[in-house]
């Protein structure tokens, strides 16, 4: 029986491209609108497959997890941020010198670039 519903969402889904391009002289509007009808009744038969139940109830629990997340103040994300900003600055200036240092290190050792 899920084979039978799929075959119908992949359908409906197909239905919405071909409509789509078929009737691309009518105004957008009502293809958009078209478009939604078939979405919709592909995402709700979908949903009444065993996929689509697992899905649901993935989303359900999903959504109850989100609620129990401790978000931070403005402040902590604020000095969070400049936290990173800063590591980002100094190894970045340190990658900068071990660069410069390794540069003269194999100009010297070749004599390309020497003064």
């Amino acid at each position: 029986m899920n084979s039978l519903k799929w075959a119908f969402v992949i359908l409906f889904l197909v239905l919405g491209v071909v409509g789509n391009y078929h009737f691309s002289e009518q105004s957008l509007a009502i293809r958009v609108a078209g478009l939604s009808v078939l979405a919709i009744l592909a995402a709700g038969l979908a949903l009444q497959t065993d996929k689509g139940k697992e899905f649901w109830s993935f989303a359900k629990d999903s959504r109850n997890e989100l609620r129990k997340v401790v978000w931070p103040s403005r402040q902590e994300t604020i000095q969070t941020t400049v936290m990173v900003l800063g590591v980002v600055a100094i190894v970045g200036l340190i990658l900068w010198g071990v660069d410069i240092l390794l540069l003269k290190i194999v100009a010297w050792l070749t004599g390309y670039g020497a003064r």
